[in-house]
């Protein structure tokens, strides 16, 4: 056999794998300096997909020690940043602290994944494309199958912020989304990504303290901005060399480049869908949340959410506003502390919202007895 069909058959190989969402063959090397998580009770794999650019990313796992069987999966569709879903022992991070009371619910394995150039995967997070991020969390949906004590006609997907509007967009094929048993929104968005562009933009012209007046007069200016680069696909750098007076307005200063962290064809990207249609086809439970104090995404979105699905299945969604609770996890005491990021301590009560509502979707084996487990996590006390 020659060695140019050897490569030809090892290139397609890898070609199958990635598209299929394998588990990856050789581990992947540690990055991160902090301890792995590790939980009593709850055994902990760290693993790795390939995703289909052919980067390979951070996986883990955790699971009921004392389960017996196939068990629900909670899957996470993480949020825009470069921020990793890894939740170490001495977390701060509100999300982080509710990974930890998931981790440790019984009769549920929990399911992250790090996108490209996060924590310990590979590639560059702040010139990855939407497309190529969402590609890589459909590998890791199709990895599920890899592991016989998930039972994948039980998925649960967990959507935190960016994730919580395309969640429904990650079970590609009707096969995969019969394999969804339920969705949990928190802080998503199902509008077209100009219009969340002019609603966060005039929030946060109030909270920086500007008057109602200068305020409007600002819209002016971001529609103009926001219109021609996401509608009439004119580039920021031409925009603001042509509209110099916009330049103010633009939240990343003089990088034209990025915004959020994210190259700016992130956005574009996020533009062409349709999240409406997407939630539309939505026919199981539903639990959308939205903080009082999220300034980031407006109200109206999840609202919709949950109005589209029931639509479609009268009485599947169910829509919470969570009492001083900010964009996803995070408590302020108002709206201005949330701009500042002056939060108060984690409130468990948002993760009681979500494990309450798990164990009363989750799928009871035969008798009606709940799947068995370890005992309730102290953070749920």
């Amino acid at each position: 056999m020659s060695l140019s069909l050897l490569h030809r058959i090892a290139a397609a190989l890898f070609i199958l794998v990635a598209a299929e969402g394998t588990v990856s063959a050789e581990e992947l090397p540690r990055k991160t300096k902090t301890p792995r998580e590790s939980y009593p009770n709850v055994d902990v794999i760290y693993d790795s997909i390939v995703a289909p650019d052919g980067k390979r990313l951070r996986t883990m796992i955790t699971k009921p020690q004392a389960a017996k069987g196939k068990l629900p999966v909670i899957f996470v569709a993480g949020w825009l940043s470069c921020d990793s879903v890894e939740a170490p022992a001495d977390t701060k991070d509100a999300s982080g602290i509710v990974f930890r009371g998931l981790a440790q619910l019984p009769g549920f394995c929990l399911f992250r994944v790090d996108k490209q150039g996060v924590g310990d995967s590979e590639g560059v997070c702040a010139e990855t494309d939407f497309d190529s991020e969402l590609a890589g969390y459909r590998a890791a949906f199709r990895a599920l199958k890899n592991y016989d004590f998930i039972d994948t006609n039980q998925i649960y997907i967990l959507g935190i912020s960016n994730g919580g509007g395309f969640a429904p967009l990650v079970p590609e094929s009707d096969a995969e989304q019969a394999q969804v048993r339920g969705y949990i929104s928190v802080g998503g968005w199902v509008k077209t990504w100009f219009e969340h562009m002019l609603e966060i933009e005039r929030r946060r012209f109030g909270l920086m303290g500007k008057s109602p007046a200068e305020v409007n007069k600002r819209m002016q200016g971001a529609a103009t901005l926001y219109y021609d680069w996401l509608i009439k696909k004119i580039t920021v750098d031409q925009i603001l060399r042509e509209h110099p007076e916009l330049a103010e307005l633009w939240p990343e200063g003089k990088d034209h480049a990025h915004l959020y962290g994210r190259p700016l064809v992130f956005y574009e990207q996020l533009q062409n869908l349709n999240l409406a249609a997407a939630w539309s086809r939505v026919n199981v439970p539903a639990l959308i949340l939205h903080g009082q104090y999220d300034w980031i995404m407006s109200r109206e979105d999840p609202e919709l959410m949950a109005r589209y699905v029931n639509a479609n299945q009268p009485g599947a969604a169910r829509f919470i506003e969570v009492p001083e609770m900010g964009h996803t996890f995070q408590h302020y005491g108002s709206f201005a502390d949330a701009f500042t990021g002056k939060d108060t301590d984690f409130d468990p009560k948002v993760l009681r919202l979500l494990t309450d509502w798990l164990k009363e979707h989750e799928e009871k084996p035969p008798g009606g007895a709940a799947p068995p487990g370890n005992a309730e996590p102290n953070s749920l006390k």
